[in-house]
């Protein structure tokens, strides 16, 4: 009962058989019928949110007239079987494609040969930023990334194993040719216990430690040399199965869930077809969308599984004395998003049309192919940075207002709509707003796994080109 507008439009002006009753800004939405006060606000299908008054045709539709439906208990239909096929068959399943990346031992290749210093506490950053700009890297290492964080130290409790646990899974990323960690010698996160969690899972190319504290001077740059030394010099051509792709939207408007999101999702659709694997995460931002994701999935234990994440971050906002719906951000709603329910709708059309194969905790990295859904809250840092510990080589972060963000694996900006794509081409990768224009979703799909291989093959992000890449940490407990 509500519509999109592209263009906007000017109070008395005509869209249709309608008249605008409001100046309505692009992206924003008008009534298309008369909606009671209480009955549901209804987009993609869907109610996202109610009416707080009675809202005549033509009206612009946003918080002044809505309000969300969302509540702290997640309120679902019993489990029932879902009757979906084992494999997926989109539009991918015709004719494979390849990427050039590097052979690992792990048996999933980089897409990037990078060696990547983990700090085990955040004050031995600066060091290593110092000493990591004086090696010389040699030609076949694309670069050396220092994953500078402020925690291992002064955390307790689930902090302390959060921490642990996402550099040990960001160790263990394809992309790392090597890995070097390094710690102080005093903190609470020690460089053993570090080394002992990713030996024990495995999946780290070559991994090499220095504790500077009793470290001889040099010490940092030797590793380094070792590392480069023994990594693989050469790309050979891989099967688009062996990617993992992170999906993650950020920045949001009134048209990333009609151009971007489903966009991301039809690349998601075709690397699953293809046997790989489409990484998600931001699970504040599935609320209202719960329906979506459990009428893909098969099996029971992967629907308990999403129940009980969905309804820790719930409880998680209300612990800390936070609605639940404190979302969308200002930007969100200047772009048009009215309510969390509308921005989780529009966000979960990144994860396709696949079977939901597995849900992943915060410290796992991805397992078989299908759609992924892993613990992270929506935080584009964070994240992303979840994303990549889970071990996405490549992540698609859509966006309708813009970022100059960037992970620190490669991290293709997709703009909701050509003016940002214009306005911010050193930011942006690559512009969906073209299906507002009139090109079709299977051409936009075919440019867009065009550009993901091309990237895998070792084009760089725009973030790269700039030598932009972060990472951030979930914390939810005392720092002393």
């Amino acid at each position: 009962n509500v519509m999109v507008l592209p263009e906007g439009g000017s109070a008395g002006s005509s869209i249709g058989p309608l008249t605008l009753a409001d100046d309505v800004l692009p992206g924003h939405k008008i009534a298309r019928r008369a909606i009671a006060l209480g009955d549901a606000v209804v987009k993609y299908g869907r109610a996202i949110g109610e009416a707080t008054r009675n809202i005549l045709p033509g009206e612009w539709v946003h918080e002044h007239n809505v309000k969300t439906r969302l509540g702290r208990d997640l309120n679902l239909p019993a489990w029932e079987p879902q009757d979906l096929p084992e494999t997926f068959a989109g539009a991918g399943a015709g004719e494979a494609r390849y990427f050039m990346g590097y052979p690992r031992r792990s048996g999933r290749p980089g897409v990037r040969n990078d060696l990547w210093i983990i700090p085990t506490v955040g004050c031995v950053n600066g060091q290593i930023r110092w000493e990591a700009g004086t090696f010389g890297k040699p030609d076949w290492i694309d670069a050396v990334k220092v994953l500078e964080h402020p925690c291992g130290c002064s955390q307790l409790g689930s902090d302390l194993e959060m921490t642990g646990a996402i550099l040990a899974g960001l160790a263990r990323n394809p992309n790392a040719a090597g890995v070097l960690l390094v710690g102080l010698g005093c903190e609470n996160l020690t460089l053993d216990s570090l080394k002992e969690a990713i030996i024990a899972e495995g999946g780290v190319e070559d991994l090499r430690s220095v504790q500077l504290q009793s470290a001889h001077e040099g010490a940092l740059t030797e590793a380094l040399s070792e590392l480069a030394e023994g990594a693989v010099r050469e790309r050979v051509k891989c099967p688009a199965k062996d990617l993992t792709v992170g999906v993650k939207c950020g920045g949001s408007d009134g048209f990333s869930g009609l151009s971007a999101n489903p966009l991301t999702g039809r690349f998601a659709d075709w690397l699953v077809a293809q046997g790989g694997t489409a990484l998600a995460t931001e699970i504040p931002e599935m609320f209202g969308a719960e329906e979506v994701i459990v009428s893909r999935i098969r099996e029971k234990s992967v629907y308990d599984a999403f129940i009980a994440m969905d309804q820790w971050f719930r409880d998680y906002y209300v612990r800390h004395g936070q609605p639940i719906y404190e979302n969308p951000s200002p930007g969100n709603r200047a772009g048009g998003i009215t309510t969390l329910e509308e921005k989780s709708l529009g966000a979960v059309e990144k994860t396709g049309s696949g079977n939901v194969t597995s849900i992943l905790l915060y410290w796992e990295s991805s397992r078989g192919s299908g759609v992924q859904i892993l613990f992270a809250p929506g935080n584009d840092l964070v994240s992303c940075t979840a994303l990549a510990g889970g071990g996405a080589q490549v992540i698609l972060f859509t966006t309708g207002r813009g970022t100059p963000f960037g992970s620190v694996v490669p991290t293709l900006k997709i703009s909701t709509n050509r003016a940002l794509f214009e306005k911010h081409r050193s930011w942006i990768d690559f512009n969906a707003g073209t299906l507002l224009e009139g090109e079709t979703w299977e051409e936009a799909t075919s440019r867009l796994v065009d550009a993901v291989l091309r990237t895998a093959s070792g084009e760089p992000a725009a973030h790269e080109r700039k030598k932009i890449g972060e990472i951030a940490i979930f914390k939810d407990g005392v720092i002393l």
